[in-house]
C-alpha cells in the first residue's frame, strides 16, 4: 500500500476543513479499524458553507452553486451558504439535497493526503474523528495486514484528487498571469411581506471572479494560450454558475417573501 506509515507518525503540516484527527493510515496502527454506514452520512458538512472545487468540477458544479474565488491564492469554492457554519443544502437526514453536485472533496473524506514537514512525500490519512470511521466496520480499511479493495480505491480517489488540485492550481496562476480576476460582491434587498423594501442592501460576500471585458479584450495570442490549455470552457462555467446566487440567497431568507441580489 502506498503513502502510508508504518513507524513514528511524521509532523503533519496544514488544516483542512472538516478534519478533526488525521492520521497517516497504516495496519499497525489502523489494523481493526474500518466504515460503517451512519445516518447522517453528510452530517460533517452541515457547518462549511463554501467548498473547494477543482477546475474540472466547475461544469458539474455550475449548475448548483456559485463558484467564486477566495483569498491571496485565488481558490475556487463552491458557496453553499451565505454565513459561516451555515450550509443551506445538508437536509434533516444529513443529505445533500438531490440532483445537486457532491464535490470531489467531500466525497474523499474520511480520507486525505498530508504533507510530511520531514520528506516530499504526500501521506495519505484518515480522519480519526469521522463519524463514519470505526472499530465494528461494515467495510475494513485492512485485512490480514493488506489494504482491502476499498482501501485502495481510496488511494486512487485521493491521487486523482490531487492531481486535479494541481491542475486547478495552475489554472488559477493562468488567470493572474493574463489578470483577469475582478473583485465583486453580492448583496441582497429585503422585502417586506408585500414585497416592498424593507431595510438597507445586505452585503453577503466578496470575492474574486473572472471579468469578462478583461476576458473579451485579451490578445488572439493569449485567448488561444487559453484554449489551448482548456481553460474556457471552465472560465464559462465559472461565470455561469454566478447565476446561482440567487438560489442560495432564497434558501437563506426563506422565512421572509422574497429577496433581491444584487452582484456588483
Amino acid at each position: 500500500m502506498e503513502n502510508t506509515q508504518t513507524a513514528q507518525s511524521p509532523e503533519l503540516s496544514g488544516n483542512v476543513l472538516f478534519y478533526k484527527d488525521p492520521q497517516p493510515l497504516s495496519p499497525e496502527q489502523h489494523a481493526g479499524l474500518g466504515v460503517k454506514k451512519i445516518d447522517q452520512p453528510f452530517g460533517f458538512l452541515r457547518n462549511a458553507h463554501a467548498i473547494p472545487v477543482t477546475v474540472t468540477e466547475f461544469g458539474m458544479a455550475a449548475s448548483a452553486y456559485p463558484i467564486i474565488f477566495v483569498g491571496d491564492e485565488r481558490t475556487p469554492v463552491a458557496v453553499m451558504g451565505v454565513r459561516q457554519n451555515e450550509n443551506l443544502f445538508i437536509n434533516d437526514d444529513g443529505m445533500i439535497e438531490q440532483d445537486f453536485y457532491v464535490p470531489a472533496f467531500v466525497r474523499r473524506y474520511p480520507f486525505v493526503f498530508a504533507n510530511d514537514k520531514g520528506s516530499d512525500r504526500l501521506l495519505l490519512c484518515v480522519d480519526r474523528d469521522a463519524p463514519m470511521v470505526s472499530n465494528q466496520p461494515d467495510v475494513a480499511f485492512f485485512e490480514n495486514g493488506e489494504a482491502t479493495a476499498f482501501t485502495n480505491n481510496a488511494i486512487e480517489f485521493c491521487k486523482e484528487f490531487e492531481r486535479q488540485r494541481r491542475a486547478t492550481v495552475e489554472f488559477t496562476k493562468l488567470m493572474m498571469k493574463f489578470d483577469l480576476f475582478e473583485t465583486k460582491a453580492v448583496s441582497f434587498q429585503p422585502r417586506d411581506a408585500e414585497g416592498k423594501e424593507a431595510g438597507e442592501q445586505q452585503k453577503i460576500a466578496d470575492y474574486w471572479a473572472v471579468d469578462e471585458t478583461k476576458l473579451n479584450n485579451l490578445s488572439d495570442e493569449q485567448f488561444n494560450e487559453l484554449r489551448a490549455s482548456g481553460a474556457i470552457s471552465a472560465i464559462y462555467g465559472h461565470l455561469v454558475s454566478l447565476l446561482n446566487w440567487q438560489r442560495v440567497v432564497q434558501r437563506a431568507v426563506a422565512a421572509t417573501p422574497a429577496a433581491e441580489t444584487t452582484p456588483a
